[in-house]
């Protein structure tokens, strides 16, 4: 009977711990661009979240949204924002065992959303793609020398999707012959379902600033709520392309009704709400991590001086140093291997 007891023990013991065991997720971070090089001292934060991926980010740049020349690589962007910039940077997060997406933006000056850029006419069109082509190749023949584990091959660019569609599917293709790793594209919230190549990717990746509630500090239950409109479409879409969710961004401001248009970044919005960050958060967490068809995510949006940036006065998107750095630690522990 002592004997018997011992091992309903043991059982009982390995059987708990087995269920709570939760498989590894893409516990991401999107590695800010910055004037200079970086170093073992600014990934050492992005490790300490439990972090296993980190999104690196460098910039192509456009004069007006009518405008087809794609301006990147020289000498006048942030060290960062290059081809160069964006090497080292992988090569330093590498050294600390991190993945890598590697993910080429456009940048419109003034900053006038990426989703509007659409050309006057067909000339104008075919520069686009010419120019884009340059651009997105450069980054993939980088995403294969360094080996990264996915590449995003655009950012927001809906009328340049809708639009052109041809062109996505033979740029897709062109990709393929040069990076053997995983693709996704990154499509706005409310692009996502009108994104007509998803099967032909790897993961179905959307920026998730999805409204969720619209109260000035919504609670983690109404978060929950808010997500019911919007998870069934997500899940729909997983399933009928047969591919997993992956959220490309995801995060919120520390301000009052973060949760309520979550994209938006502007500055006359100051008023700091740092619960009302961490009950969004939470409820994101809550509603899609232990998700099956679900990949994961990457937090928008992480600077690489870990010791100068965020805070508890700080209104903009960044956890650093704020009470929702906490809790993302403890939620990406849940699923690193390293922790359980």
């Amino acid at each position: 009977m002592r004997y018997f007891s011992i091992s309903l023990l043991v059982i009982l013991l390995f059987g708990c711990a087995a269920a709570e065991y939760k498989p590894e997720k893409i516990n991401g971070v999107s590695f800010v661009a910055a004037r200079e090089a970086i170093d073992s001292t600014h990934v050492a934060p992005v490790v300490d979240i439990f972090s296993n991926y980190a999104a690196v980010m460098p910039f192509g740049f456009i004069r007006q949204l009518d405008n087809p020349d794609i301006i990147f690589n020289t000498d006048r962007q942030w060290f960062g924002e290059t081809k160069s910039g964006a090497r080292q940077y992988i090569e330093e997060l590498r050294k600390a065992n991190l993945k890598i997406m590697l993910k080429p933006q456009i940048w419109v000056w003034r900053g006038e959303f990426t989703g509007e850029i659409m050309m006057d006419s067909e000339e104008n069109w075919k520069k686009l793609e010419s120019s884009y082509t340059a651009f997105i190749m450069e980054y993939a023949t980088l995403a294969e020398e360094v080996k990264a584990e996915i590449l995003c091959i655009g950012t927001e660019l809906e009328l340049f999707v809708k639009f052109r569609p041809e062109y996505w599917t033979e740029l897709i293709t062109k990709i393929r012959s040069v990076y053997k790793g995983k693709l996704t594209y990154a499509a706005n919230w409310d692009e996502f379902r009108r994104t007509p190549f998803w099967d032909q990717l790897d993961y179905i990746g959307i920026d998730a600033y999805f409204p969720i509630s619209n109260e000035k500090t919504p609670s983690i239950e109404s978060c929950i709520e808010g997500w019911k409109q919007h998870k069934p479409r997500i899940r729909q879409i997983s399933k009928e392309n047969n591919r997993p969710v992956l959220f490309t961004e995801y995060g919120y401001r520390s301000v009052d009704f973060s949760a309520e248009k979550p994209w938006v970044f502007d500055r006359s919005m100051t008023n700091v709400n740092l619960e009302a960050q961490n009950n969004a958060m939470q409820a994101l967490y809550m509603t899609f991590w232990d998700e099956d068809w679900f990949a994961g995510g990457f937090i928008w949006k992480w600077f690489h001086k870990h010791n100068e940036v965020g805070g508890a006065n700080n209104f903009m998107f960044t956890p650093q140093n704020k009470p929702v750095e906490q809790i993302i630690k403890n939620h990406y522990a849940e699923y690193h291997p390293l922790s359980n």
